[in-house]
């Protein structure tokens, strides 16, 4: 085994595989385990239940394996499991923060200080731009791409090989936070199907799906659901023209 650890870095896990760089003031906690040609750069905290993929690389001040929180001020109570995994030959931007109960898949980028929250689940080749806020119970396909500064709400659903643009905001409450209960089966985000693409600054309202295809233009405001292969734009975005035929 050919290991490169700084000794200031604290590494209580045993379970380290083959040619690892860990970085001065990083921590991995027992019960995490890593991979083969796995780089891991200074001021990283890695937690129990983590478990990094061959040639994952995770750059500094990254924080993997966040648990969810809720003191007595959420509405929904998180729950998840204390398990994390990220795939092969990903790459973990600095001051990312991940939480338990998260997959990422392989060949992923995820970029810097990005936050993805639990019961979230990221196919493989797929890129989470800087500042991206994902959160719970959110899946998201392969081959994405979410530009920097997106956020995306809990409870919604993305397809594979979608392109959304860089400020784009979602949706999952049409009570805008005004009621005090959660209630799972009201407080749901979009669904945006296979192929489509949003412009820059776009809005998604709860409950909406983007049919395959299809793309949301620039600055739109999206109110209800999208027909595949539909270009919609405006404020409320309104069908603009298909694509049928482009």
């Amino acid at each position: 085994m050919t290991e490169r650890i700084s000794p200031l870095a604290i590494v209580q896990t045993p379970d380290l595989g083959h040619n690892v760089s860990i970085g001065e003031f990083s921590v991995i906690r027992s019960g995490a385990r890593i991979g083969n040609n796995v780089v891991i750069h200074p001021h990283v905290v890695i937690e129990s239940g983590v478990e990094l993929g061959d040639g994952v690389e995770v750059f500094p001040g990254a924080y993997i394996g966040k648990e969810p929180k809720g003191p007595g001020v959420l509405a929904r109570t998180p729950t998840f499991a204390r398990r994390l995994i990220i795939g092969a030959n990903s790459s973990i931007g600095p001051h990312c923060v991940l939480y338990f109960d998260l997959v990422i898949g392989e060949s992923c980028l995820i970029g810097d200080g990005a936050s993805i929250r639990e019961q979230t689940r990221v196919g493989n080749n797929t890129i989470i731009g800087r500042y991206v806020t994902i959160n719970y119970n959110t899946k998201v396909g392969n081959g994405v791409k979410i530009m920097d500064h997106a956020w995306l709400a809990g409870n919604m659903t993305i397809g594979d090989n979608v392109f959304i643009s860089g400020g784009v905001l979602t949706a999952n409450d049409n009570a805008i936070g005004v009621t005090a209960e959660y209630r799972e089966d009201d407080v749901i985000g979009p669904t945006i199907e296979d192929n489509v693409a949003v412009g820059v600054g776009a809005v998604i309202l709860p409950k909406v799906t983007i049919g395959k295809g299809s793309l949301v233009g620039a600055g739109a405001i999206v109110t209800r659901s999208v027909e595949p292969r539909t270009l919609v734009m405006g404020v409320p975005a309104r069908r603009m023209r298909n694509l049928e035929d482009e």
